[in-house]
């Protein structure tokens, strides 16, 4: 799995990320619950999907600072 780029993050509505989010959260979980009960085949997925989150949740962030920036100017 290759890592997601911001721009393709961007392109993204809202509601596409929540869902995106959701999932990797999902994903983190049955990753550490493999962990906890055998080895991981890949562990270096755990990273992988934490930068993603983090990139989401920028994203999400950056837009709702804006829409606070466009209702305080209104």
């Amino acid at each position: 799995m290759a890592t997601v780029k911001m721009r393709e993050i961007r392109d993204k509505s809202a509601g596409e990320l929540q869902e995106r989010l959701r999932q990797l959260k999902k994903e983190i979980y049955e990753l550490r619950l493999a962990a906890s009960t055998a080895n991981v085949e890949k562990p270096h997925q755990f990273r992988l999907k934490k930068k993603e989150i983090a990139k989401i949740l920028t994203v999400l962030e950056e837009r709702e600072e804006q829409n606070v920036a466009a209702t305080r100017a209104s």
